[in-house]
């Protein structure tokens, strides 16, 4: 039975589909799984997409968390709250002839609506990740809320990996510039830096830029350089740039609007590193439109992709028109996509895969969930390169936004690792037109 001192959480079939854990983060509240729940993600325990897994692994939690009981009577939780799955779908006659048609959200609405009125309002509360039942919820009287872990706080306040410092001495830049690292209790600064966090060091006449390496307690010079053929535009390319092309750096994460050079960054880099790695993978999810799976697309595997990875082929095609056509440069990106020393493709025909000394690029990394990003990481072998863009405002991903997507969470999650750098890329450089259609658009 639901104690009635505490506040009692009704989910919804997509919290269980974002996180399969979710029923251990009320503490030592009620958690009520409506049947309805029980009989949706059975639709979704086929498939290699994430949803998938998280049904799969969502029954196989709640069976080894009842054992032997029955759900109806209610399980007590290690948290001191209770999970118990509800039937009462009946509608009286105020909710028939709102809700007049019968589907699993009105059904999920009813349950909260009837242990509001057995518990009282303040004690019930639906927990969606869909905006619109929750407004539904709220127009009945219950109280609705979106399933809120894993969220960072404020994307205001996301880590951006770069800063500017103004009125920095015009000795300290010199010193910068002819002896490449200086201490940083020498640099006058006045912050403590995360590692691999960047500066612009400025004063009236003179400006450097630079990294901070926290083995060696120093800020090091960021000098710009070349990738390619690619000659980086701006501070933050030039960040992006030395990130992408540092040793000591595994990971690195690159977010910004589209235009800004991302993609085409980390893809130089690849490039340009080619030969300390045995691949290049450059992959992004797949988002089908209209939630229509690609196989109603017409054609073979290779067609069905193509307009999803078309924008992964215009940043090479950037990059590779830098030469001429007879140029070796020119045909070397032709010969690596032949011999697949070079592989764009879908992120799901990378999956499951153990990767050793590869320059993994994904792309769009914002329509990933943490779990999916998390997966991703873990597949990294000896050696690897992973570098994560992606633009935390563009999610076209059901239930995920700019705060819960995978991007977003890994920013907050691994600002202050040695092995690890961000820079959040915000000058549009693809044309005078479309920054300023971005920027008023």
């Amino acid at each position: 039975m639901l104690n009635s001192e505490n506040k009692t959480f009704v989910l919804d079939t997509n919290v269980v589909l974002y996180d399969y854990r979710c029923i251990y983060s009320f503490e030592e509240h009620n958690v009520v799984i409506p049947i309805t729940l029980l009989e949706e993600i059975d639709k979704f325990k086929r498939g290699n997409e994430i949803i998938n897994f998280n049904a799969r692994e969502f029954s196989r939690e709640l069976d080894a968390l009842i054992g032997d009981k029955f759900l109806h009577e209610g399980v007590k939780l290690e948290s001191g709250g209770v999970i118990i799955v509800k039937t009462n779908i009946k509608k009286d006659d105020y909710l028939r002839e709102i809700f007049w048609e019968d589907k699993p959200d009105h059904r999920i609405l009813t349950v909260a609506y009837n242990l509001s009125k057995e518990y009282g309002t303040d004690k019930v509360c639906l927990v969606s990740k869909d905006i619109n039942l929750r407004m539904k919820s709220k127009s009945i009287g219950v109280f609705a809320e979106d399933y809120e872990t894993g969220k960072i706080k404020n994307i205001d306040e996301l880590y951006s990996g770069k800063n500017m410092i103004e009125g920095i001495h015009h000795d300290v830049i010199d010193r910068i510039y002819k002896e490449t690292h200086v201490p940083l209790e020498e640099t006058g600064i006045g912050i403590t830096p995360v590692p691999n966090e960047n500066f612009i060091l400025r004063n009236t006449s003179q400006s450097i830029l630079a990294t901070y390496i926290k083995e060696e307690n120093a800020l090091r010079i960021v000098e710009k350089r070349r990738a390619y053929g690619i000659t980086p535009r701006n501070a933050e390319q030039i960040f992006a740039l030395n990130a992408c092309m540092d040793p000591r750096i595994s990971l690195v994460t690159l977010s910004g609007k589209a235009g800004t050079g991302k993609t085409l960054m980390a893809l130089a880099a690849s490039l340009e590193k080619r030969k300390e790695y045995k691949q290049i993978f450059l992959a992004r999810p797949i988002i089908p439109l209209s939630n229509r799976d690609i196989g109603y697309l017409p054609g073979d595997v290779h067609d069905k992709l193509d307009p999803y990875m078309q924008p992964l082929f215009d940043n090479l095609s950037v990059i590779q028109n830098q030469f001429a056509e007879d140029s070796p440069d020119y045909s070397r990106i032709n010969d690596m996509i032949s011999n697949k020393k070079l592989l764009i493709t879908a992120l799901a025909y990378i999956r499951g895969r153990s990767l050793p000394r590869v320059f993994f690029i994904v792309d769009e990394a914002q329509n990933l969930t943490p779990h999916e990003v998390k997966t991703i990481i873990t597949r990294a072998g000896e050696g690897t390169k992973i570098v994560f863009t992606g633009d935390p405002y563009q999610i076209d991903t059901p239930y995920l936004d700019s705060r819960s997507n995978g991007l977003t969470c890994l920013i907050d999650k691994m600002k202050g690792q040695e092995i690890y750098a961000h820079i959040t890329m915000e000058k549009g450089e693809r044309s005078l037109l479309a920054e300023i259609a971005s920027n008023l658009l």
